[in-house]
Formats: C-alpha cells, sequence, structure tokens
C-alpha cells in the first residue's frame, strides 16, 4: 500500500468525511454540480436508502482467512468488481480528475468507465491506463451519427476493452442547483463563481496549474475554444440511442460491449438479443429523472430477465464495499461507482482516486469474511431479504 494513504483510511473511514471535507476544498457551484440531483432531487436518497434495505445473511464456521475479492469481468481479472463510472465534466469538480482516475484504475487494477464528456480524452486514457480502460459512449445523432461512430472507433484504436453505450439521456433535464448557481455551459467564472472559488483555495490552485478544462474528446469535432466546444456539446450530445443506432454500433464495435441506463426488464431482453454482452442498471445516480426507482430495487428484475446471456453490473448509490456485497448478492456480477470516486478527489486531491478504490477493495473484503464468503463467485448464494424488490405484472 502507497504509505501516503495509511493516514488517510482512519481520517477518512467513510464517504460522508470525505464529503465534509470535500464542501470546503472546491466551490459551491462544483459541489452542487457532484451532488445535485434532477428536479427534486429524491431519486439520490432513493438510491441510498434501497441500498441500505438489503439485509444479507451471515453463515459462520467458516475459515474466512483467504478472502478474494478479485472477479473476472469480460475476460479481464480485475481486484475487484468495482469500476470508477464515468463523470461528466470531471474535471470542474477537481482539476485533472481524469488523469487521476485513469492512474489509479491502472495502479489498483480497477476498470475505468472513461466518459465521452471527461476532460482528456479517451487516447490519453487509454495510455495511461492500458489494462483497465472502458469507454462510455453518449450519442451524437447529426450526420447520422457520424461523430458518435467515429468516437466508437478512436475508442478501439486506443485499445478500449469494453465499450457501453448509455441509453438514459434521452432529453435534457432539470438540475436546480446548477439553475441557482448560475453554472451552465459554456462554462464561464462570473463574478459570483469567482468569488466561491476564490473561498476554495486548494480549487483554486489546482486550476492554476491545470487551467479550466474542456471536453477533451470533443475538441476535434467542434473545433479549439471551450466556448466552441461547449456550444458543441450542449448541441448535439444526448437523445438518447434508438436501437437501430445501437444496432449498428454492436455491428461495428469489434470487443465486449456493455448498455448502460437499463431500468427495465424487456429493455434488457431487448438488448442481450441486439447481441450486447453486458447491462450496466442505472438511473444515471439520480441526476436525470427523479421519479426513476432505485436502480437496486429492479435488478433483480434484469438479472433475471437475462440469465446468464449477459454480465450486470449495477451503478447509481454505491458508497462502500458492502454495497458491493448487497448487489452481488442479487445477482450483479460488479458495480459502477461514481461519486465516492468524485468526493474522494475533491477532498484529497490526486491520491483520493487511490485511497477509493483501496477502500472498496477492502471494504469488500471485510464483508465478505463477515457473511462466510472466500470467492466473489460465491456470494450470490447469500440469503438476502430486499424489501423494495419490484415485480411487473
Amino acid at each position: 500500500m502507497d504509505p501516503r494513504l495509511v493516514p488517510l483510511r482512519r481520517r477518512f473511514p467513510m464517504v460522508a468525511d470525505l464529503e465534509r471535507r470535500a464542501r470546503w476544498r472546491i466551490p459551491r457551484f462544483a459541489f452542487d454540480f457532484l451532488q445535485g440531483g434532477a428536479g427534486d432531487e429524491t431519486g439520490m436518497p432513493r438510491n441510498r436508502r434501497a441500498l441500505q434495505s438489503i439485509e444479507v445473511m451471515p453463515r459462520y464456521g467458516v475459515k474466512v482467512g483467504d478472502v478474494d475479492p478479485s472477479a473476472e469481468l469480460f475476460g479481464h481479472r480485475y481486484a475487484a468488481p468495482v469500476g470508477i463510472a464515468p463523470i461528466g465534466f470531471d474535471g470542474i469538480m477537481w482539476p485533472g480528475a481524469t488523469r487521476a482516475f485513469a492512474e489509479a484504475a491502472q495502479a489498483l487494477n480497477l476498470p475505468y468507465m472513461v466518459g465521452t464528456l471527461a476532460t482528456e480524452t479517451i487516447e490519453t486514457v487509454a495510455a495511461l491506463a492500458p489494462d483497465v480502460t472502458w469507454f462510455q459512449l453518449y450519442p451524437l445523432a447529426a450526420e447520422d451519427h457520424r461523430v458518435t461512430f467515429d468516437l466508437a472507433d478512436r475508442a478501439e484504436r486506443a485499445g478500449a476493452k469494453v465499450l457501453a453505450a448509455t441509453l438514459d439521456v434521452p432529453a435534457r433535464t432539470k438540475r436546480p442547483r446548477d439553475m441557482r448557481n448560475g453554472f451552465g455551459m459554456p462554462f464561464r467564472l462570473t463574478a459570483s463563481l469567482f468569488a466561491q472559488a476564490a473561498v476554495a483555495w486548494p480549487w483554486s490552485m489546482a486550476i492554476a496549474r491545470r487551467g479550466i478544462p474542456t471536453f477533451a474528446n470533443i475538441v476535434p469535432y467542434s473545433g479549439p475554444g471551450r466556448d466552441v466546444t461547449a456550444a458543441f456539446v450542449g448541441k448535439h450530445v444526448g437523445g438518447g440511442f434508438d436501437w437501430d443506432a445501437l444496432a449498428r454500433l454492436r455491428d461495428r464495435w469489434p470487443r465486449a460491449m456493455m448498455v448502460k441506463g437499463v431500468m427495465h426488464p424487456e429493455d434488457a431482453e431487448r438488448a442481450v438479443a441486439l447481441g450486447i454482452d453486458g447491462i450496466v442498471v442505472s438511473n444515471h445516480g439520480g441526476r436525470q429523472f427523479d421519479a426513476a426507482p432505485a436502480s437496486v430495487d429492479v435488478l433483480p428484475l434484469v438479472t433475471a430477465a437475462v440469465g446468464d446471456r449477459a454480465t450486470v453490473m449495477l451503478d447509481s448509490g454505491v458508497t462502500a464495499g458492502v454495497d458491493v456485497l448487497r448487489a452481488l448478492a442479487l445477482g450483479a456480477k460488479g458495480v459502477l461507482a461514481g461519486r465516492a470516486f468524485m468526493l474522494s478527489l475533491a477532498a484529497l486531491g490526486d491520491i483520493g482516486a487511490r485511497h477509493m478504490g483501496g477502500a472498496f477493495i477492502e471494504e469488500l473484503s471485510l464483508a465478505m469474511g463477515q457473511t462466510g464468503v472466500t470467492r466473489v463467485e460465491d456470494i450470490p448464494t447469500l440469503a438476502t431479504r430486499h424489501p423494495g424488490a419490484w415485480s411487473l405484472p
């Protein structure tokens, strides 16, 4: 273990500890962008309550001295079934975030699903994390998806191991915190935002070193200049993939492919019918549609629908190793976590990504030992009680 991490584990054992520190280290507009949700923001706490309500019955009398939290996902054995989720405009929450995530993922042997709207290019990330890079793709439907498919081609050439097409952004959403802060695209430091930044001196110093970030993957299509790139993103990114575009993308992409943002089992079945290899059950962390069910509450429906025909992962609300255990006990093969990693960066600087990744590995190992399982593959044998689980007629 990196010796710098030892005292951090003691001082910041939980994500709530990181959140308190992050609140003063980054400007309010950046903190609200990270922690804000859609509409009345009921979706985010719903995700947490649903995960916390799941009980896992432990088994005792088992030797648990050799717990192994590693797991195979799409042909690669990772240190744990925990990936860093894609986070749009990550560099505005902590300057240099994309690079820090990539370096931590490679060092820890955890998957990193870098996003289309990250602040470093897919080529840079794949060079920093050649063994663990996955790429999350947003649709850009103009000109018959010319840019969409070119981004996929770039990810392939860069060596991304998995492509994840995002489904759950069919329309723009309303995020009141950003509206109140006057935070939007293109990003400009107004007098109010500048005042917030001046108080958050660790963030301001990082911005001074690295500059105001841009959507690096989009620059080749928009042309140079942050304002130009942001305007291009605002006009072209989003709208969701339709099934025809997904089928064409599946035909084009030669490696493992996932769809991210599935909530309904019939959508999962349709994706598998197209030859999709993986499903990410996600409500976008509560940032798109505040009336959506908690992701974990529909997870069993999706796993039952696809069986062993696809690798199912859970996203939204995961903040600790025990959440990983809960998801795997319900049939997921792995999880993605975004806010937890981002809060750790905001709280601790670049080393925060390694702190959070190490915490997930350690906490999953402890949770496995507490329940009497020594291999990730045995977690689904544990008995669970899931009061919020959805059922459909």
